[in-house]
C-alpha cells in the first residue's frame, strides 16, 4: 500500500520528467538563426521570393517560421492546442469540424464496435469455456485467428458492406472480438470446481448459476481480456479513420499531415492519448468493482 508521501514523491517525480522531456525538446528543435555570410544578392532575393527567408521589423533576413522544416517545438504545439481549443465545437463545412466533434466522432464509433464485440466475445467466451471438449475444439481457431491485424480485414469489411463508417465499427469489432473470447474462455474453464459442486448442490438453475457463480468468478479475467481488447481497439480506430477518410481523431492526424503542419499531427497524437487514458481509468475502476481477494 502505498503512502501519501511515496504518492507525493512519484507525482514530482513525473512533473520532473515532464520538464526535463520538454526542455530536452525544445533544445533539440531550436533552429540557428538565419546568415547571409557567403550568399549573393541574387541567392538571397530567390529565397526571399520562394518563402524560404523574410525580412524582420529591422529590415534582416530571418527564417520564415511558416516555412520551417522538421519537427517543431514545444511552443508551436502549445499555440497548436490553444488555436484548436479555442473553438472546439465549430463547423465550417463537411470536412473542417472542432477538435471536440472529432473525439465524439472516433468515440462513439469505438464504444459501438467495442460493446458489439464485448457482448458477442463474452457470450461467446462462457460458452466455450464451460465445455471442455468445445474449448479444445475451438482454442487453434482462436489463437489463429487472435493476432491478426483488425486492418487487414478493411478491405474485405469495405467490400462486404460498402459504408465507410460501418466498416470502421467493423474493424473495431474485430480488434475488441478475440482477446476478450479467449480471456473469458479461460476464466470460465479456470473456475474452481468448488464453486460448481456448490451450484449443483443448492440445484442452482442454468441460468442462475450463470449470473451468481461463473461470471463472477471469471470477472477478473474477463476485465482483462477487455482491457487488451480496449488497447487494441483504440489502436486500430485511429488508422482506420485515416484510411476510410471518415470524420475523426485519425481524419484530423492524416489531413495535417497532408497540409505539412507537424504541429496538427502531433496535436492528434496527444488527443488520442488524452481519451486512452481516460476510457483506460475507467477500466481501472471496474476492475477494482469486480475484483475480490481470494481466501
Amino acid at each position: 500500500m502505498m503512502t501519501f508521501r511515496d504518492k507525493l514523491r512519484a507525482v514530482l517525480l513525473s512533473i520532473v520528467i515532464f520538464v526535463v522531456g520538454v526542455f530536452v525538446w525544445h533544445v533539440a528543435t531550436l533552429r540557428p538563426s538565419f546568415n547571409p555570410k557567403g550568399l549573393s544578392e541574387d541567392e538571397l532575393m530567390t529565397m526571399e521570393f520562394n518563402g524560404d527567408i523574410i525580412r524582420d521589423e529591422n529590415d534582416q533576413y530571418v527564417y520564415n517560421p511558416e516555412k520551417m522544416r522538421g519537427i517543431p517545438g514545444p511552443m508551436a504545439v502549445v499555440d497548436k492546442i490553444g488555436e484548436e481549443l479555442r473553438h472546439p465545437f465549430h463547423k465550417n463545412g463537411t470536412n473542417d469540424h472542432g477538435i471536440g466533434l472529432l473525439i465524439f466522432y472516433t468515440v462513439k464509433r469505438f464504444i459501438a464496435g467495442f460493446l458489439a464485440a464485448s457482448v458477442v466475445a463474452i457470450c461467446l467466451g462462457v460458452l466455450i469455456g464451460l465445455s471442455k471438449p468445445l474449448y479444445m475444439a475451438l482454442n487453434p481457431f482462436i489463437q489463429v485467428l487472435k493476432p491478426i491485424s483488425p486492418l487487414a480485414w478493411m478491405p474485405l469489411l469495405l467490400y462486404s458492406v460498402k459504408d465507410p463508417v460501418w466498416t470502421a465499427i467493423l474493424v473495431v469489432f474485430m480488434a475488441a472480438l478475440w482477446p476478450t473470447v479467449a480471456n473469458t474462455a479461460f476464466g470460465v474453464s479456470a473456475i474452481r470446481k468448488d464453486y460448481m459442486q456448490v451450484a449443483a448442490l443448492l440445484e442452482m438453475g442454468y441460468f442462475r448459476r450463470l449470473f451468481m457463480v461463473v461470471l463472477p468468478a471469471a470477472a477478473p479475467a474477463i476485465i482483462a481480456g477487455l482491457r487488451i481488447s480496449f488497447g487494441s481497439a483504440l489502436v486500430a480506430v485511429v488508422p482506420a479513420e485515416m484510411l476510410l477518410g471518415e470524420l475523426g481523431v485519425g481524419y484530423l492526424s492524416w489531413i495535417e499531415w497532408n497540409n505539412l503542419d507537424i504541429s496538427g499531427v502531433i496535436f492528434a497524437i496527444i488527443m488520442v492519448g488524452i481519451v486512452g487514458v481516460v476510457l483506460d481509468t475507467a477500466f481501472m475502476k471496474l476492475a477494482k468493482v469486480v475484483s475480490y481477494p481470494e481466501t
